[in-house]
């Protein structure tokens, strides 16, 4: 994981020439994808927002892009184009679309049954192979990560009798709701998310947020004893990427050991750090971790592991419990189709050479993004996470949220986002980023900086 400083000059985008090659970025892809346009008529007659997920309209193209297939890294509309993918799902075909073993699994296993609420033949095999890629004995399942992260923000809270949980101001851990928060830049205490509808939940009174790769903070955050989990990623992903510190989670971890508080890394999206995650890749050994998206290769599939201390702490704090719901779990979770998937993946995906493919796509990348900052001498940045890549309209990678906030220009980030795709080059819609899959091409990766150096000549750079 680096960053690549860019020289501290100012560089400023005329407003009225942004807008322009906007609206006429519009109109070209309104042209180019009349079925698209005929989808999103028929899919707004039964879908809200005319899209199954609400998400699917947070790109900045005038419609919906409809999708007829997608294989490997490469993603096909309903109007025909090609797109070299670097979205891959926001993470979750980070392995690429349909990879072969995963299909293989699945189509195996769907006529053998897809759900018993029962363990199958495979489930020891598979407990084997999580301990060995992901560093922790002991295992349950869910079916996102989102749950994942639920159920064992109870399990931490059973099992200290403690209350509060921990976040960083800036963090995403999926729909739950304690970490739906941010951070009162003028007091430091703890505020719902403006965007997030229907919140009832007292997060000042559960949740405490602080600023990331801030010691001090969490010491403080700490000090009364009464924090279950500090439940973090390792990076900063969905807020821009904001790695850590050096020396930074060695001493965090310190801390959480110090006063009696449990970690627990979501490692949905820092998968990209390396086999194991970015704990197993770092040398981090948290008590609890989680991950869903591409650990089963794409499929709806989570799981966290804890250690053996945890597990005798949860097993002991389940079996005083009385009879009935735990409140943990769902009737799917650990269905034979996700064990099947998950099994293939674990044996296949997460591997060494899959990672030094990732890796040597996104080396091409920052390479290229790199010397194109240089050579016209703008002030952006180019921050990296193993085959992950953003690039952030500011002149140094930044140490915590508030950072982002401060050099936000959503107003790029769109135009870069819809003038690519105009190009055949799909991009994670929410920031800059870019996930190398082990499937991606030296050639996207060139079809990429190719629309990349066209989208500053059309900005006059």
């Amino acid at each position: 994981m680096r960053d690549t400083r860019m020289p501290s000059s100012s560089t400023a985008v005329s407003a009225d020439r942004l807008a322009a090659l906007q609206a006429a970025e519009r109109k070209r892809f309104l042209a180019e994808h009349p079925s698209s346009r005929l989808l999103a008529e028929r899919s707004a007659a039964h879908f809200l927002f005319g899209v199954p997920l609400h998400w699917m309209r947070d790109w900045p193209n005038p419609v919906t892009l409809f999708v007829r297939n997608a294989q490997g890294a490469e993603l096909t509309c309903a109007d025909g184009h090609g797109y070299a993918d670097f979205c891959l799902g926001d993470t979750g075909a980070m392995f690429g679309h349909s990879p072969a073993p995963v299909a293989r699994a699945l189509a195996e296993q769907a006529a053998n049954g897809l759900t018993c609420m029962l363990p199958t033949e495979a489930t020891a095999d598979v407990g084997e192979r999580l301990a060995r890629c992901f560093g922790l004995p002991f295992w349950q399942f869910a079916l996102s990560a989102s749950d994942a992260n639920r159920f064992m923000l109870r399990w931490a809270r059973a099992v200290t009798g403690r209350p509060q949980l921990l976040v960083f101001d800036g963090c995403y851990h999926g729909a739950v709701d304690e970490t739906l928060v941010d951070r009162d830049p003028v007091t430091g205490g703890t505020v719902r998310r403006p965007s997030v509808l229907g919140a009832v939940h007292d997060h000042p009174h559960f949740t405490r947020v602080i600023p990331f790769n801030d010691l001090t903070a969490l010491e403080r955050a700490l000090a009364d004893g009464q924090v279950a989990a500090l439940l973090a990623e390792p990076a900063l992903t969905n807020f821009g990427l904001v790695p850590p510190a050096a020396g930074f989670w060695s001493a965090a971890q310190a801390l959480c050991r110090r006063h009696g508080t449990l970690l627990i890394l979501d490692e949905t999206h820092t998968l990209s750090s390396g086999v194991g995650g970015y704990a197993r890749t770092y040398g981090l050994a948290p008590d609890a971790w989680v991950a869903g998206k591409a650990v089963a290769g794409g499929v709806p599939c989570a799981l966290y592991g804890v250690t053996a201390d945890l597990a005798a702490r949860m097993q002991a704090v389940k079996q005083a419990a009385p009879e009935g719901h735990s409140g943990i779990g769902t009737t799917l979770t650990a269905n034979a189709l996700a064990m099947a998937a998950l099994d293939a993946a674990v044996q296949h995906l997460h591997t060494p050479s899959s990672y030094a493919s990732m890796n040597h796509i996104a080396d091409a990348l920052e390479a290229g993004l790199t010397q194109r900052l240089r050579a016209h001498g703008l002030p952006w940045t180019v921050t990296r996470l193993g085959a992950r890549l953003e690039l952030q309209f500011m002149p140094q990678t930044p140490r915590n949220a508030d950072e982002v906030r401060q050099h936000a220009q959503p107003a790029l980030e769109a135009s870069l986002h819809l003038f690519l795709l105009n190009r055949g080059v799909l991009l994670t819609p929410f920031h800059g980023m870019m996930l190398c899959s082990p499937a991606t091409t030296p050639a996207q990766a060139a079809r990429l900086l190719n629309a990349f150096d066209d989208w500053l000549a059309a900005l006059g750079l």
